[in-house]
Order: structure tokens, then C-alpha cells, then sequence
């Protein structure tokens, strides 16, 4: 029996609340997207297709089955509440310059062992409930805020809750923004993709056997999300983080890059220095690799960043018609910005493919 459904859940529909024992303050709201299989559920969000026995919760730690229906367990429990500059997500072609409202919540339906959000993401924290009216307000309130970021763990395990919360966002005239490793089925996406303004999309290899070895997914969906967001018409970067030993070698980096290039060579890409944390223990990933990753990159896209680590100009954009820096930045700040009017290059007009 299939409860996918096409309406979002108010807070009216919510089940139950509470405080417990990890300090999480949350409540549960029956999920959209799965299926009965006798006393067991399966989970239709994403490529994992947990199915769950009664009581239990699938791979992501946040989808209980709970007397034959699979219930989001953390709507609205935020571990993470933060106004950040819209360039950490990192969104650098994206309203740069502009603050967002960042929220964050518990659980992933990836395990990297590289993570550097672990202690949300593979534990719990404590965490508050906060309403998707709360948020909305909180957002619109915000000196300088162009909305929400569904950041810090994976937003998409908070499905039900980024719907909802996504609507008020919309009904407030702000912007929605997913940090996403990309890892949802087609359906759920496309239900979804409508309120979303921007994503940051986290591409972590090219290779199946680096997602099933190091992050326990698949690649096929999360190529396929980038893919479908295009499609949309929803404003993309895509991110890297360039792991030494793992996904470093340039023919790996060459393979994203030819990827991306031909689908559009205007889709910002984003090089990101891994460092050491949970489980893995590999040196950081060395500077003379970064730089070399992004000139092989510039060769086919016109707008590719280093992060993590500071490069002189590596986060600066590029006119792509006569070479002027556009929008210099040092870290998560503007330095300056050269753009006119209309959003294009200042000296020579040419269009630097950012929405401001």
C-alpha cells in the first residue's frame, strides 16, 4: 500500500511530541513516501530502500516504523540553528553577499567515514522544536536574510518537515536552499524540487565503489539529482571534497569535470580540502593538488573554487569574457564586487551567470 502523498502535513497532522532521553525535543509526522509490506515498511525516499520491522528506524536513523506507519521521528528538531553568509554553503553565484537562515536537524542516509558533521549526523544531540512557522518568521525577521538553508546533517532524511517549512519560506516571498549530498529517488525530488530556489549538490567521487567503500550509498542518484535539478531550473554548484589516496587522482577529477562540462560548463564547481575527522585519518589534502584540480578544471567550466584552505584568488570569480575579477572574496566575506545593473561584468557587460 502506498502512501506517497500530494500534500504536505500541517501541524495539525502531527502525532506526537516529546523530550527524550537524548535531550531531543521533536515531533513525529507520518512519512510520504513509502509502502506496507505486511508488519515491515519500505522506505521510498532514497537509494538505501530500507525496510523496517515494527519499532525499528531505517539506515538514516530518523524513519521509525511505527504500528505499520513509517514516521519521520525529528520534524522540527534542530540541533543547529545559525545565520550564515551565503557563501558557506558554499553558494559563491547565488545572492552573494546575502545571509541566510541555517537549520540543521539530526541523521543522514550516508555514513561517510570521512564526515565532518558526525555528531549530527551519525549521533544525536540535543536539539528544539521549532515550527515551519517559527522558521519562516524567524527567517523574514533576519536583517539582511534571503531565507532558509537545510544544511549541517543531510536535510533530506527531514523531508516532511522541509516541505512544510519550505511552504512558509515560499509564502514569506524568501528563498529555500538545500546542502545536499544528493542521495533521493526521482519521485520524492521532482515533489520537492518546486521550492527550491538553490542547492549546493555534494558529488563526492565518480566512482560506485568510493560511495559503497566510503560512504555506504550509490552514485547513480546522486548524478541523477544534479541532473533533474538542472531540469527544474533550479540554481546549482556542485562540490568536491578532494580526499587524498581516495578521489585525488587527476584522471577521478577529470571524469566529474567532463561530466559536468557537458551538461553545462556554466555549473560553479567547488574543490573542497578534505582534513581529518571520524573515521578517517589521512593527512589533509595538499595545496599543490587543489591548484593543479582546478586548472584542469578551468579548462573546460568557467567558474571553479578551491575551499577549506586559503589559495590567493582560488575563490574569486572571473569575468569569462575579459578575465576581470567580479566578485573577490577573502573566506566567507566580500571583499568586492564589480557587477553591473543587470547582474553581468562591470568592465565589459559579458554575463557572469550570477542571480543577485
Amino acid at each position: 500500500m502506498s502512501h506517497s502523498r500530494s500534500t504536505g502535513l500541517k501541524c495539525g497532522d502531527m502525532v506526537a511530541s516529546g523530550h527524550n532521553n537524548a535531550g531531543i525535543t521533536a515531533r513525529q509526522v507520518e512519512c510520504r513516501h513509502y509502502e506496507r509490506d505486511g508488519d515491515r515498511v519500505r522506505c521510498l525516499l532514497c537509494a538505501q530502500a530500507c525496510v523496517i520491522g515494527p519499532s525499528k528506524v531505517g539506515f538514516c536513523r530518523v524513519r521509525m516504523n511505527v504500528d505499520g506507519r513509517l514516521m519521520l521521528t525529528t520534524y522540527g528538531a534542530c540541533s543547529s540553528v545559525h545565520v550564515d553568509p551565503i557563501e558557506k554553503k558554499p553558494l559563491f553565484h547565488f545572492h552573494p553577499g546575502s545571509q541566510i537562515l541555517s537549520l540543521g536537524s539530526l541523521g543522514c542516509n550516508l555514513s561517510c567515514r570521512f564526515c565532518q558533521n558526525w555528531q549530527i549526523s551519525q549521533s544525536s544531540t540535543p536539539t528544539r522544536y521549532i515550527s515551519p512557522e517559527e522558521a519562516a518568521k524567524t527567517a523574514l525577521e533576519l536583517p539582511g536574510s534571503i531565507g532558509i538553508a537545510y544544511t549541517y546533517n543531510e536535510p533530506l532524511v527531514w523531508y516532511e518537515y522541509i516541505m512544510d517549512t519550505a511552504r512558509s519560506v515560499r509564502d514569506a516571498g524568501l528563498k529555500n536552499v538545500l546542502v545536499t549530498n544528493g542521495e533521493i529517488n526521482e519521485e520524492p525530488l521532482r515533489e520537492l524540487l518546486p521550492l527550491v530556489d538553490a542547492m549546493n549538490i555534494d558529488v563526492k567521487s565518480m566512482e560506485e565503489e568510493f560511495y559503497r567503500s566510503l560512504s555506504k550509498g550509490k552514485l547513480a542518484p546522486v548524478l541523477r539529482t544534479v541532473e533533474v535539478a538542472r531540469e527544474f531550473g533550479c540554481h546549482i554548484e556542485v562540490t568536491n571534497l578532494v580526499i587524498p589516496g581516495s578521489n585525488d587522482r587527476p584522471d577521478q577529477i577529470e571524469r566529474l569535470v567532463n561530466w559536468l562540462a557537458s551538461m553545462d560548463q556554466t555549473i560553479p564547481l567547488h574543490l573542497s580540502r578534505y582534513h581529518p575527522d571520524y573515521e578517517m585519518t589521512a593527512p589533509p589534502t595538499p595545496a599543490e593538488t587543489l591548484i593543479a584540480a582546478r586548472d584542469m578544471a578551468l579548462k573546460q567550466l568557467r567558474y571553479v573554487y578551491v575551499g577549506n584552505i586559503y589559495i590567493p584568488g582560488a575563490e574569486d570569480t572571473y569575468c569569462p569574457g575579459c578575465g576581470a575579477v567580479v566578485v573577490q572574496r577573502m573566506g566567507f566575506s566580500i571583499v568586492d564586487m564589480q557587477l553591473n545593473d543587470s547582474g553581468g561584468c562591470a568592465s565589459c557587460g559579458a554575463a557572469v551567470d550570477i542571480i543577485s
